[in-house]
């Protein structure tokens, strides 16, 4: 099986995203992001292709943007049902997420 790289493009104004590519597939997976505040983004939207499933892509895609939030001092807003559910899963991660596990943030 081949690599997944992972990496942040920063679109136009606050939006932006973070894509998942695998070698030898011509498609792409990526969550999209708002960038909310100087230290706030929010995960809004996670979309993995029918050629990419079962490779692991999601979970590809929620790790780097810990990371990432880890290594630039951000808190996530997770709007996306996705990367919701995968928190509710994962509470050690709470340090990174504006919300509690499981916790919608429309509704809040």
């Amino acid at each position: 099986m081949s690599e997944i790289t992972v990496t942040r493009e920063d679109g136009e104004g606050r939006h932006g995203r973070y894509v998942a590519r695998v070698e030898g597939i011509d498609a792409e997976g990526e969550i999209t992001i708002t960038r909310r505040g100087p230290s706030v983004i929010s995960a809004d939207h996670t979309g993995v292709p029918e050629a990419m499933a079962g490779l692991g892509v999601g979970r590809a895609l929620i790790d780097f943007m810990l990371a990432d939030a880890r290594a630039n001092g951000f808190k996530i807003i997770p709007i996306c049902p996705y990367v919701r559910a995968q928190y509710a899963r994962h509470p050690e991660w709470a340090d990174l997420f504006t919300t509690k596990p499981g916790e919608d943030p429309t509704t809040a």
